[in-house]
């Protein structure tokens, strides 16, 4: 066992406090996105998502994912069932100068938020019923095999695949699952002349502020330990959400003409998700570089999306998914044996570039076709997309018996 840092155990602590903060801050982020009939539905999937995945991640999920490795598959469930053998010592393995209680809740809040970016392809059409199966089913197959993988000892960290805070793990996996759920769902029915334009851009801004400050949590605090990597993170987090927003408001003001609230928000998000695998590995310069990328890279998604008809409501597979693929890549490309004992291409390592891109090709391939599957699997018990009169009527009233807004005004 390790000794344990009271210093580093706070700082855990905290990071993971910011983590929780950061889903519902995705609530806010695409509850403003969406219109108003819709709002509270696809802020109650973020939230129920803090409940079911804590649930599934304390009672087999954490075990699944953090316990000794069987074939480099899976975990031995048996290992922390029920947080069994998870206390107040350190394990070596998992931050040996933190508890290893604070290890598994960290790990927790990153289980939350992985399947709740998913909702965001497919905003307003599908019912709860079926997003409770599609949460825990997707978390089972897809969230906890990827955290095994290549933060539990799996396969992909034996061939040496590196993801600081969860570019493959969290962006991969969810915006590929997304872009699989939006082919399956299908477009949504709008009447003529309707809009999807975003009812709160206020709630946007909210969200989008608190995803950033949660961030620092989320990548600086991957570290597990408040040291010179942890502060590295953090810088390169602020770096690349800053140079992103920058370079995505200046692309789509010199495309469409105007300075988007919108698009300076999405294109820190873009930036924010593509330096979360490189966070830890590379220089500062470089992560000014992968924001730089990030803009013109998810940017050019998003037109590609549009082009092609996917209704990803909320751009996921653009923003996270490509973003996501991008980061791993790159960090093939500029990590620096300097900041965490990794060299990439541009120090001469070559393999690590083919390892990240190898990664990211079968991790996507899995996570399209479990997502397609587990999608087909529901429908046979319920539906998954919601009537024609519910998706025209709004499910927050037809799912949930709710409004956002106590207005006279239709929606």
């Amino acid at each position: 066992m390790g000794a344990m840092n009271n210093g580093d155990t706070a700082f855990v602590l905290v990071s993971a406090a910011l983590v929780c903060l950061m889903t519902p801050g995705l609530a806010f982020f695409y509850g403003g996105l969406v219109r108003r009939k819709n709002v509270l539905t696809i802020m109650m999937q973020s939230f129920i998502a803090m409940g079911v995945v804590t649930v599934l991640w304390m009672f087999g999920g954490f075990s699944l994912a953090f316990g000794s490795d069987i074939g480099g598959v899976i975990g031995n469930p048996l290992d922390y069932f029920a947080l069994n053998g998870v206390g107040m010592e350190p394990n070596p393995g998992y931050g040996p100068t933190i508890p290893f209680l604070v290890f598994f809740a960290y790990q927790a809040m990153f289980a939350v938020i992985t399947p709740a970016l998913i909702t965001g392809a497919f905003a307003d059409r599908v019912t709860f019923k079926a997003f409770l199966a599609f949460l825990v089913g997707w978390t089972l197959l897809v969230y906890i095999p990827f955290a095994h993988w290549i933060w539990g000892g799996g396969f992909l960290a034996k061939w040496g695949l590196v993801d600081f805070a969860g570019g493959v793990v969290v962006h991969v996996s969810a915006g590929i699952a997304a872009l699989a759920s939006v082919i399956y769902v299908g477009r949504r029915k709008l009447k003529n002349g309707e809009s999807t334009a975003p009812h709160n851009i206020a709630f946007v801004a909210l969200g989008t502020g608190l995803l950033w400050f949660g961030w620092f949590g989320f990548n600086g605090g991957s570290a597990l330990a408040a040291n010179g990597i942890a502060a590295t993170a953090f810088v390169n987090t602020d770096i690349a959400g800053a140079v992103a927003m920058i370079a995505w408001l200046a692309i789509s003001w010199m495309r469409e003409g105007k300075p988007t609230m919108v698009g300076a928000l999405t294109g820190a998000v873009a930036g924010l998700a593509t330096i979360t695998p490189a966070a830890g590995y590379v220089r500062p310069w470089a992560a000014a570089l992968i924001g730089l990328a990030s803009a013109i890279v998810c940017y050019g998604a998003v037109q590609i999306r549009a082009r092609r008809g996917w209704d990803d409501a909320l751009d996921v597979w653009g923003v996270h998914g490509v973003g996501g693929i991008l980061g791993t890549i790159l960090t093939g490309v500029f990590a620096s044996a300097v900041v965490n004992g990794v060299s990439g291409a541009v120090e001469g390592n070559w393999r690590q570039l083919g390892v990240q891109c190898a990664g990211v090709l079968l991790t996507g391939a899995y996570s399209f076709g479990v997502t397609l599957g587990l999608l087909k699997i529901i429908d046979l018990f319920t539906p998954v997309r919601v009537s024609e009169t519910v998706e025209e009527k709004g499910l927050d009233v037809e799912l949930h018996g709710e409004t956002a807004y106590d207005l006279d005004v239709a929606a």
